[in-house]
């Protein structure tokens, strides 16, 4: 089935929120997709076009991304696996595993560490830490300045290097910095089709939450340790479900000391596969490792 064939839709979760999803029927296992900042279900065409028909897909719209709504500002990753955690149980949803992708990865530990017996298999694509991601101020120069680690949400909504840069692309519709920025940061071998990438553009153009995103990610830590901002709540021993984390070679976005962070975290649940050539999205630099790498794990 062609993710064109998949339209929008969309259920009213308990809190009041909207939450829109794409669904591809299969025989067999369900399985959740979560997505990463500056996406939504939208860029998950691909893997729900190619992965085995057994499987039952949803890709959701996390809250304030694609076809969802923001009518409550989100102030943590909890807030995102909290909407999940509504979703599925609407959805009749009881047995399933997640596949969440950077930000998406983050959602998917904390639904998974909050709610034992609805995941049964977890996987990591590019994920950030267990430890979060952490959110720098930008020097004059326009380069991050590392010793400037930013505390609050003001903070995070004046940053000039990505908040503001980010937003007036995305107010301005000015497609060449977004896809210069894509180019530069998450495609390192390959790049979509010019039909697929407008409408990867189009889309990332819907997200109303960036600097909430930027400090979600930047306060998230469900692991033992103090991040540098703020102190662990210990939830990761909580997530004792497989999990496979996958990380490409050359991926820009989030570094090897990352999947360390995780695999320390996670302990003997986890396992690291690296995909080779590609880097911060492996669905578009190499599908074919990606849902090689998927397929075994989710059929073990």
């Amino acid at each position: 089935m062609k993710t064109m064939d998949m339209e929008i839709q969309t259920v009213k979760l308990s809190n009041g929120e909207t939450m829109a999803y794409r669904e591809r029927p299969g025989s067999g296992k369900t399985v959740l997709l979560i997505h990463g900042n500056m996406t939504s279900s939208k860029h998950w065409d691909v893997l729900m076009e190619a992965l085995d028909e057994q499987y039952h897909l949803y890709a959701v719209d996390l809250r304030g991304f694609g076809g969802s709504s923001y009518h409550t500002r989100i102030k943590g990753i909890k807030d995102f696996s909290d909407d999940l955690k509504s979703f599925v149980d609407i959805m009749g949803i009881t047995d399933c595993s997640l596949i969440g992708w950077s930000t998406g990865g983050a959602v998917g530990m904390q639904f998974a560490a909050e709610h034992p017996g609805f995941c049964q298999k977890l996987i990591l694509i590019a994920s950030a830490s267990t430890r979060g991601y952490p959110f720098y101020g930008t020097k004059e120069s326009g380069e991050p300045d590392l010793a400037n680690r930013l505390k609050a949400i003001e903070e995070v909504e004046r940053d000039t290097g990505k908040t503001i840069a980010v937003q007036l692309a995305y107010d301005q519709n000015n497609r060449d910095f977004l896809k210069a920025m894509w180019n530069m940061l998450i495609y390192t071998h390959n790049k979509p089709c010019e039909e697929h990438f407008e409408a990867y553009v189009d889309d990332m153009r819907t997200q109303r939450n960036l600097a909430d995103v930027y400090q979600a990610l930047n306060t998230f830590n469900i692991s033992e340790h103090h991040n540098g901002l703020v102190e662990g709540n210990g939830k990761a021993k909580e997530i004792t479900i497989p999990v496979l984390v996958l990380r490409g070679d050359r991926d820009y976005v989030v570094h090897s000391q990352m999947v360390k962070e995780i695999l320390d975290d996670l302990g003997s649940n986890a396992q690291f596969k690296e995909l080779k050539n590609c880097g911060h999205s492996p669905l578009i630099d190499d599908l074919g490792q990606l849902l090689q790498e998927v397929s075994e794990f989710l059929a073990n």
